[in-house]
């Protein structure tokens, strides 16, 4: 249908997310440093992003689009906690637990669910989910991570990690037991920043 919809103009936008943090849809997101129109339908078309946008990035257009989805966007923002095991910890978990095998595995950093409000039902709902810390638990993953991989049969592998340097240890330990595991596993890496914005994905294998 044509619909109201907003528009942002890349040349103008300069990647301070307020307009984010103003979606209560959770409709914008940031990629690439640059605010992007995620969903269609999660955008009610009532604009609350434009007054704060510094810049003037954000307008009106009429345009054919997804019908806003209100159901959706609740259900994206609903409290359900969608953590399906226990232990969480990767140092704690058991490699041939049966949680694992057929998971879609989530590798996340442990800030990651602070920083970003909709973690549980954006990244969490229908994974089995690791969280760890490699600064704090000062330890490298990559070991453990290869032998659940090899010993399970994981249908999936996210990894969410926030956009600090020393969260790429999380990541870096990942991608070393995709390596090392001897199979090939859908693989992307979701990156957030201090301020619970979506600053990239990448997917590889």
């Amino acid at each position: 249908m044509v619909r109201q919809i907003i528009k942002i103009d890349d040349s103008k936008c300069n990647g301070c997310g307020l307009c984010v943090s103003a979606c209560n849809e959770g409709a914008i997101g940031l990629v690439d440093g640059k605010a992007r129109l995620l969903r269609d339908d999660y955008c009610d078309g009532l604009g609350n992003c434009l007054p704060v946008c510094p810049t003037g990035a954000i307008s009106f257009e009429e345009r054919e689009a997804a019908d806003f989805d209100e159901a959706a966007v609740k259900a994206r923002t609903d409290n359900t906690s969608h953590l399906n095991q226990w232990p969480v910890q990767i140092k704690l978990v058991p490699p041939n637990a049966p949680y694992f095998n057929g998971a879609s595995l989530l590798i996340a950093a442990d800030c990651a669910a602070y920083a970003y409000g909709n973690f549980h039902s954006d990244y969490m709902k229908g994974k089995t989910t690791i969280i760890g810390c490699p600064k704090l638990d000062n330890t490298d993953y990559s070991e453990k991570l290869t032998q659940i991989l090899r010993e399970n049969n994981i249908a999936s592998v996210t990894v969410g990690r926030m956009e600090v340097p020393c969260c790429g240890g999380i990541e870096i330990a990942a991608k070393t037991a995709l390596r090392d595991c001897g199979k090939k596993i859908p693989f992307q890496v979701t990156v957030f920043t201090t301020d619970g914005s979506i600053l990239g994905e990448s997917q590889c294998c």
